[in-house]
């Protein structure tokens, strides 16, 4: 199926004003996708949706009109009307084209992002969308699957049979046989590739077959459908979802039923529900970018004396009520040192007079952290961007010596970035 697709950049401008668009450098949108849009965030408002707050804002420019900001969600949003809209990072510091190639290897980091293993630079995602790029992560998982080789299993069968088996669904005899005395509506045991796992991914490459505008994704797909010829498309996907069982003989099925999770139940890394689009499948970048940040920092960090946690849970503000939660925390037991570090997805501006942006909350969260920690190494660590020098240093230091250090972050060349700030913390 082929949809129009709009792409945006987050912090971009979204207008049904042609002229505006045109003079201003934000980007069109027809009034009717426009119109959902709006829809969709006045249906948040009002739903007290925390989410949402980040997600899009509505307001109103002179000699524009009604104009929506894109913010700190990024991903696929599919609205009614066929209109499809790729929301890509704004990641500083390199060349356009990175940018998704940069946000692929920064999804693959979330813990709970389905796919661990694939190399960013071999998906060609130049000129496909980002949706696509999800397909052909989904295609490259089955794919891994069925080298693997498919597993059979015993799954329940429910049929109205002439040869009685297994045992009688009472209700659905009396229903459907008062009058067909020669038959049995059984329930029983069958041992094949017919199990809910293989058939929520029969389900899941139909309905990509049908979705996707790519050639080469659909030829790959329909190659796939092949190998589950004796499967039967779910006929019930919630309750096959909740027939699957992973563990040790299934584990090959964990990251394509997770795929096929956000396929089939359109289920998005957010808590968004509503009526106005068909598909969000959107990543909150904060969230990303703490465990893009994170997860480099432990794989660089391997001295034995140094430990590493993430969303570390050892202290609450009062007694067990209110607890806090840096992103990293490093401690060395032997030099009696911790390190806290706490991840914010935002451009700074390089202007001191209104502390660069930093936000008041976020500075009493850190001074926070020093008390509770009882250390004097903060860091909050921001994304580069083009407002500041290499190197350039930002420190805020309170009366009783609470000192916060100030780091960008080089999302395009992550390990050169971490390992001059490990050479800050004198860690090496």
């Amino acid at each position: 199926m082929k949809e129009k697709l709009v792409e945006v950049r987050e912090y971009d401008v979204i207008t049904t004003n042609r002229e505006a668009s045109r003079a201003s450098g934000t980007v069109y949108l027809d009034k009717a996708s426009f119109g959902q849009l709006e829809n969709l965030i006045l249906t948040f408002n009002a739903s007290d949706e925390a989410d949402a707050i980040d997600f899009l804002s509505l307001s109103s420019k002179r000699n524009v009109g009604k104009i929506i900001r894109v913010k700190n969600y990024v991903g696929v949003l599919q609205l009614n009307n066929g209109v499809q809209m790729q929301i890509l990072p704004k990641i500083h510091g390199g060349i356009q084209d990175d940018s998704k190639k940069t946000f692929l290897k920064m999804l693959k980091t979330m813990k709970d992002f389905p796919s661990k293993t694939f190399n960013e630079s071999h998906l060609n995602t130049e000129k496909m969308p980002i949706f696509e790029v999800f397909i052909r992560l989904y295609i490259q998982e089955v794919q891994h699957l069925v080298k693997r080789g498919l597993k059979s299993a015993y799954y329940e069968v429910e049929d109205n049979i002439k040869v009685f088996k297994g045992k009688m669904n009472f209700s659905k005899q009396i229903k459907h046989n008062a009058v067909h005395k020669e038959r049995f509506y059984v329930q029983y045991d069958e041992f094949g590739l017919n199990r809910p796992e293989n058939r929520l991914i029969k389900s899941t490459l139909l309905k990509l077959t049908k979705e996707s505008g790519s050639i080469e994704n659909n030829k790959e797909l329909r190659k796939l459908l092949m190998n589950f010829e004796l499967v039967e498309p779910s006929s019930n996907i919630i309750k096959d979802f909740a027939q699957v069982k992973i563990d040790r003989n299934s584990k090959d099925y964990e990251n394509v039923i997770n795929w096929s999770k956000i396929f089939l139940r359109d289920q998005s890394y957010t808590t968004f529900a509503g009526n106005s689009f068909v598909k969000a499948l959107l990543f909150p970048m904060d969230r990303v970018f703490e465990a893009y940040v994170g997860r480099n920092l432990r794989r660089l960090i391997q001295q034995k004396e140094w430990s590493i946690s993430l969303q570390d849970r050892k202290y609450y503000l009062f007694e067990k009520q209110f607890a806090i939660r840096p992103d990293i925390v490093l401690r060395n037991e032997v030099e009696k040192r911790t390190v806290i570090i706490d991840t914010k997805w935002k451009l700074l501006k390089n202007t001191s007079s209104s502390n660069y942006g930093i936000s008041q909350s976020d500075m009493y969260q850190m001074y926070a952290y020093a008390k509770k920690y009882k250390t004097d190494e903060i860091w909050l660590l921001y994304p580069k961007n083009d407002e500041f020098k290499e190197n350039e240093e930002i420190c805020f230091t309170s009366d009783d010596g609470v000192q916060v250090k100030v780091f960008f972050v080089d999302c395009h060349r992550i390990e050169l970035s971490l390992n001059k700030l490990i050479i800050e913390f004198k860690l090496k």
